[in-house]
């Protein structure tokens, strides 16, 4: 019990997200009910690296709960951790859909300064004929969007939802507008969302149109393998300890092994060939 409410304050746990689990395991509550693998749906940890693509090489493990908010959480411990005792920091991370959250890409741009090859998440775009908001041009200097039609959408600055703005256009505007059917049809005038930390979330759609973006997509097959290696061949597809401690102890012992095995490889020579000699 002591472990479990030790990591409530946890981002890689309890802080992770403030929605109540359906369902809370009496053994284990740490553990998070999922079915992320298609089938039936079971309690779980998130088993998370921070790889050198490199060379292949688990620079660090942490267990987290098996959601999104929970890996995001867990990717950033990891590379505080590992700046700070090892003095490693990459210069870009590559990671998926999951880690294009608008904070993470936020603290990755600003904060770490490392380049994100990591797709943004956006849900802004329109797939009904309706304009979407990559359609808006926007103004940085003034603060305000500028529509197809060539009206202004303005905001009171309020955030709503952590992060958001509301950009509005003018009813007077939408009304006589030859564009309303593509825009607001059903409406009385346009509005967008735009979000606080919109910038970083440029930098890395910036980055998603660049041949280093492909690169980084091919790099990341050297950490899908090490996790298809953990399940096929260590068989690591049920832990035996339980809790959060039991979990990364069980992780990291993997990652031990995974890096011993990579050792392995990457320092074998071949036997060097013998000179024939005839008498």
């Amino acid at each position: 019990m002591r472990e479990y409410l030790a990591t409530l304050d946890d981002a890689a746990f309890g802080a992770a997200s403030e929605v109540t689990p359906k369902f809370v395991s009496p053994s284990d509550p740490a553990a998070q009910w999922t079915g992320a693998m298609r089938g039936p749906a079971f309690f779980a940890y998130a088993d998370n690296y921070l790889v050198d693509v490199k060379f292949g090489v688990i620079v660090d493990v942490e267990a987290s709960r098996a959601i999104r908010q929970a890996e995001v959480g867990a990717a950033q411990t990891m590379i505080d951790r590992t700046e700070r005792r090892f003095g490693l920091k990459p210069q870009r991370l590559a990671a998926d859909t999951a880690y294009g959250a608008a904070p993470n890409l936020h603290w990755l741009v600003n904060e770490k300064k490392i380049a994100p090859h990591i797709p943004v998440i956006d849900a802004t775009k329109r797939k009904d004929g309706i304009f979407s908001r990559e359609d808006f041009t926007y103004d940085k200097a003034r603060g305000v969007y500028t529509c197809p039609g060539g009206k202004l959408l303005t905001t009171t600055g309020r955030i709503r939802d952590d992060d958001l703005r509301l950009y509005t256009a003018s009813k007077r505007d939408c009304d006589v507008c030859p564009l309303k059917s593509q825009c607001c049809p059903e409406d009385i005038s346009r509005k967008l969302l735009r979000s606080v930390y919109e910038e970083s979330r440029d930098v890395a759609r910036a980055i998603a149109h660049t041949s280093a973006f492909e690169q980084s997509r091919r790099d990341r097959k050297r950490a899908e393998m090490l996790f298809a290696h953990l399940k096929r061949i260590l068989r690591l597809g049920r832990l035996r300890l339980r809790g959060p401690w039991g979990a990364r102890f069980e992780f990291i012992l993997a990652a031990i092994a995974q890096n011993l095995r990579r050792l392995a490889k990457l320092t074998a020579r071949p036997p060097p060939t013998a000179d024939a000699c005839l008498a």
